[in-house]
């Protein structure tokens, strides 16, 4: 008959087994206690934790939790460690201290009830953690927001501009309508001149031509007396 503490540990390590978001299995072989203890103190910062477990209990808790963990897994001192939070963050704290301490050997894991291989495991370490994630997220967001606030002051940048020059040009025009209007008037007073010398002339003509027909009419009276004269002295004769 099974122990009673036996059946807790087992009952505990299968609890965890479901309840984790991923299980990472490594074999500590070499370690020290106060390596132990600094791994489990950087796991414990993902929300993870890092448990030394016989083979024999580990086995037992996978079959009863519905997890398949190879033999091969099982081979010599085992720690599995689980994550209640994010795996790829704890997976990045495993392989960076397995480059600091190479004893730390990454046998496999299980994510979402598959089977990952060492290989497999590891690479988990080149996601993205959450924080990560939600750090990018948040500054895709914060671009978003700033991106209408840039729109709208290069748009008063521009109109700005576009007003000054407005402005100039209105400020030009007063000059450039005086210049031409004295242009014109320069172009336009010697014709003024010609005009009025053309005035003067026919007017000196028409006085010329009354004078004419005023003459011509003052000796045609006398002219018609003298034929009169004339003609009664041919008929005295």
């Amino acid at each position: 008959m099974p122990r009673a503490d036996k059946v807790a540990a087992v009952n505990d390590v299968s609890q965890h087994l479901t309840e984790a978001t991923a299980t990472v299995l490594t074999e500590y072989r070499g370690l020290s206690v106060d390596d132990l203890a600094e791994l489990r103190a950087r796991l414990r910062e993902t929300d993870a934790t890092y448990r030394v477990v016989k083979n024999t209990l580990t086995r037992l808790a996978a079959k009863d939790a519905g997890v398949d963990i190879p033999d091969a897994y099982l081979v010599g001192p085992t720690a599995v460690t689980f994550c209640a939070g994010d795996p790829v963050a704890a997976a990045k704290v495993l392989r960076t201290f397995s480059k600091q301490h190479p004893q730390l050997v990454i046998k496999g894991g299980v994510l979402d009830g598959r089977l990952l291989d060492a290989a497999e495991t590891t690479r988990l370490a080149d996601l993205e953690s959450r924080q990560e994630l939600l750090a990018r997220l948040a500054g895709m967001m914060q671009a978003l927001v700033a991106q209408p606030a840039r729109l709208a002051q290069a748009s008063l940048t521009k109109f700005a501009r576009l007003l000054a020059a407005l402005q100039d040009r209105k400020a030009d025009e007063p000059q450039d309508v005086t210049a031409a209007v004295e242009t014109e008037t320069a172009a336009e007073a010697p014709a003024g001149d010609a005009t009025a010398d053309a005035t003067a002339v026919e007017a000196e003509a028409a006085a010329e031509a009354s004078a004419g027909d005023a003459r011509e009419a003052a000796e045609s009276p006398a002219a018609e007396s003298a034929d009169a004269a004339g003609s009664t002295d041919s008929d005295d004769q």
